[in-house]
C-alpha cells in the first residue's frame, strides 16, 4: 500500500507538471496516467514494488537501470519511449537540471582501460555487424549531403579525414584506436600509405588483421594489439577516431605530448572525439553519464572542447581546424537505433536480454542526446605549435577537393 499512495501522488504531481502522454500500470492490475491522452504513447509495467524507487527517482540512469535489469517493460514507440524518459528527468526535483553536471575522474592504468576497451568492444564482432555498416565503422558517420546512407556517409566521413590530414603517397600513418580497421585499409588503398592501427580490443585487432590479409595488405598495414602509451616511433600522419574519451581529461595533456611526440616534425594530426557541453566537462545530464558508466562506457570521460584545445597546446600541439559534428553524429545514431530496432530478433539471440537492453536504449538516447546538445562531438586538425604560418593552408578548400 506505501508504494500504491506514493506513486498516485506522484503520478498526479507529474500529470499536473508536465502533462506526459504516459500510463503506469502495476503488478497488482492498477493503473495511472501521466497525462491527458486517449491512448498513451507510452506504457511503463513495473514488475513488482522493486521498480518503484527507481522510477520515482526522474533520473535516466535510474529509469535505464530498471529497464534494463527487468523490472520495468516499456510498451511504445522507441523515439517515443526516449523523449518521455528525458521529459520525466526533467522534472525532477533537482532544481538544477541540465546545468548540474558532477566531472567524475577515473583511474586510467593500462590495465584498467584495457578491460574498459574490452567490456564495450568484444561482445562480438556479429552483434556489432547487425546495425552497423559493412565496413564496421563505429563513429560519426560524415552526412555531406544529408540524405545518405550509413554505408556512403561512413566512407564520405574516413575520406573526410584523410583529406583534412592531407595524406600523401607513401607517408606513414598511425591510427590510434583503429576499430575494425577500415581507416586504415582505405589510406592504404586509396593512397598508399603505410600504416599502423592499434587498438585494445582482441574482436577489433583479429577482425582487422583479416581484413588487412584477405586485402593483400599485410605489407602496408600493421595491426597491433597495444595500448598509445607503449607507441614509439615518429609517423607523417595520426588520427584517432572515437578513442580519446577513454583517456581521461586529467590525462589529457600527457596524451596529446605523447601524439605529439609521435608525430614528425611536418606531420598532421586529426582527433575526432565526443565532447561534453558543460563548460566544466561535467557528464552528460540527468543521469545519462552515470547510466554509460555503469553499462555501456566503463571509466569514459567527456572533456568539454575547451579542455581538449588547451590540452592540445599544453601537449605542443596547435589546433588550426574545428568542425562540430554533432547533427552528423545524431543522424548516425538514429541509424545505428533504426538497424537495431530491425534486428531485434536476431541480436536477442546474440546476447542475454539484459545486453540487448543495454544496447538498445544507449543508442536511442544517444541520438537525443546528440540532436538536444545534451554532448557533442568535434575534429580538431593541429600541427606541432611554432609550425611556421606559410605551412598552413590559406582555406578549408582543400578539405572539399575532388580527389
Amino acid at each position: 500500500m506505501f508504494w500504491e499512495r506514493k506513486l498516485a501522488s506522484w503520478a498526479a504531481d507529474v500529470r499536473e507538471r508536465t502533462n506526459l502522454p504516459a500510463r503506469v500500470s502495476l503488478w497488482n492490475g492498477q493503473s495511472h496516467d501521466l497525462g491527458t491522452f486517449r491512448q498513451p504513447a507510452v506504457t511503463l509495467h513495473a514488475k513488482s514494488a522493486a521498480a518503484m524507487p527507481l522510477l520515482l527517482s526522474h533520473r535516466l540512469d535510474s529509469l535505464g537501470e530498471a529497464y534494463v535489469q527487468g523490472k520495468i517493460d516499456i510498451e511504445g514507440n522507441l523515439n517515443d519511449i526516449v523523449n518521455f524518459g528525458y521529459a520525466l528527468a526533467m522534472t525532477s526535483p533537482d532544481v538544477h537540471g541540465k546545468l548540474h553536471r558532477v566531472a567524475r575522474y577515473f583511474n586510467h592504468s593500462k590495465a584498467s582501460d584495457e578491460r574498459a576497451i574490452q567490456y564495450h568492444y568484444d561482445i562480438s564482432n556479429d552483434f556489432y555487424r547487425l546495425w552497423l555498416d559493412r565496413r564496421m565503422v563505429y563513429s560519426c558517420a560524415y552526412f555531406e549531403n544529408g540524405n545518405e546512407d550509413l554505408e556512403t556517409a561512413q566512407q564520405k566521413k574516413i575520406d573526410h579525414i584523410l583529406a583534412k590530414i592531407q595524406l600523401r603517397p607513401g607517408q606513414t600513418l598511425l591510427d590510434i584506436g583503429c576499430g575494425w580497421g577500415a581507416l586504415v585499409i582505405r589510406a592504404a588503398r586509396k593512397f598508399g600509405a603505410r600504416c599502423v592501427g592499434i587498438t585494445l580490443s582482441k574482436n577489433q585487432f583479429e577482425w582487422a588483421t583479416e581484413l588487412v590479409n584477405a586485402a593483400g595488405l599485410s605489407d602496408r598495414i600493421e595491426i597491433r594489439l597495444q595500448d598509445y602509451r607503449d607507441v614509439s616511433g615518429r609517423f607523417d600522419r595520426i588520427t584517432s577516431v572515437g578513442m580519446f574519451e577513454h583517456v581521461g581529461c586529467r590525462n589529457l595533456p600527457e596524451y596529446f605530448k605523447h601524439v605529439q611526440d609521435l608525430l614528425a616534425e611536418d606531420g598532421v594530426v586529426m582527433n575526432h572525439g565526443i565532447t561534453s557541453t558543460d563548460h566544466e566537462s561535467g557528464e552528460t545530464a540527468y543521469g545519462g553519464g552515470v547510466f554509460i558508466d555503469k553499462y555501456v562506457f566503463p571509466d569514459g570521460e567527456l572533456p568539454h572542447l575547451s579542455l581538449a584545445l588547451n590540452a592540445m597546446q599544453e601537449g605542443g600541439l596547435e589546433a588550426f581546424d574545428v568542425e562540430n559534428l554533432r547533427r552528423h553524429y545524431a543522424q548516425t545514431l538514429r541509424l545505428w537505433s533504426a538497424n537495431y530496432e530491425a534486428n531485434a530478433t536476431t541480436l536477442r539471440e546474440l546476447v542475454d536480454e539484459k545486453t540487448f537492453r543495454i544496447w538498445r536504449i544507449y543508442l536511442a538516447g544517444c541520438a537525443y542526446a546528440f540532436e538536444n546538445d545534451d554532448v557533442a562531438i568535434y575534429q580538431i586538425v593541429a600541427r606541432k605549435a611554432g609550425t611556421r604560418a606559410s605551412k598552413l593552408p590559406w582555406s578549408r578548400r582543400y578539405i572539399y577537393a575532388p580527389n
